[in-house]
């Protein structure tokens, strides 16, 4: 700002470029991705960013995105991971419809062992909509937490809407957490 002594009174005269900046970060609006909801502290789930979204996830100062699509990744999201230093991890799961066409166990395996990493955290899990591959890939968090299953299906079932399937509560029911056990779990529930 600067001062005008010129007839002897002192009117504040703004310097627009100033106000501009003030009135553009005023201004800017934060919109979380389509089924955006926080799992536990540092891990978030979503469907697929895209630019509209980028301030509300600058806003969580995220240190890595998951991806469970396996289609390549937009041009425009990746340089908006680039320029924030996210890193991307990407899991590619076909999202199929079919209802006894498998989802691969290693894959989810491998992604689990991403998500339990503080040092990837905050972590956001996104696919497509935010329904089946990220509801799976939460539900077996969910089991880790020690949900009981009535809780982890409630909670897939909310997210998957009328497009809830079996098949995705079955494999979350029968997926193997044993193997991941030996991690340290860095969820809020497990604290001491």
């Amino acid at each position: 700002m600067k001062l005008d002594n010129s007839n002897g009174q002192t009117p504040l005269t703004a310097d627009v470029s100033m106000l501009q900046e003030a009135d553009a970060d005023a201004e800017e609006i934060f919109v979380p991705p389509l089924n955006f909801a926080m799992v536990d502290n540092g891990i978030f789930r979503s469907g697929f960013p895209d630019s509209a979204n980028f301030g509300f996830l600058k806003s969580l100062r995220l240190r890595s995105v998951m991806c469970l699509c396996p289609e390549p990744y937009p041009e425009t999201t990746l340089e908006f991971l680039k320029d924030n230093g996210i890193r991307l991890y990407q899991f590619g799961i076909d999202g199929c419809k079919e209802p006894f066409v498998n989802i691969p166990n290693d894959t989810i395996r491998e992604a689990l062992k991403v998500a339990l990493d503080v040092r990837n955290h905050p972590l956001l899990i996104h696919c497509k909509r935010g329904k089946h591959r990220t509801g799976c890939l939460v539900g077996c968090i969910r089991r880790l937490q020690r949900w009981c299953l009535s809780s982890v299906f409630d909670e897939y079932q909310r997210f998957a809407g009328a497009k809830a399937r079996v098949s995705d509560q079955r494999f979350i029911e029968l997926f193997d957490i044993s193997c991941l056990k030996h991690y340290p779990l860095p969820f809020s529930c497990s604290r001491k």
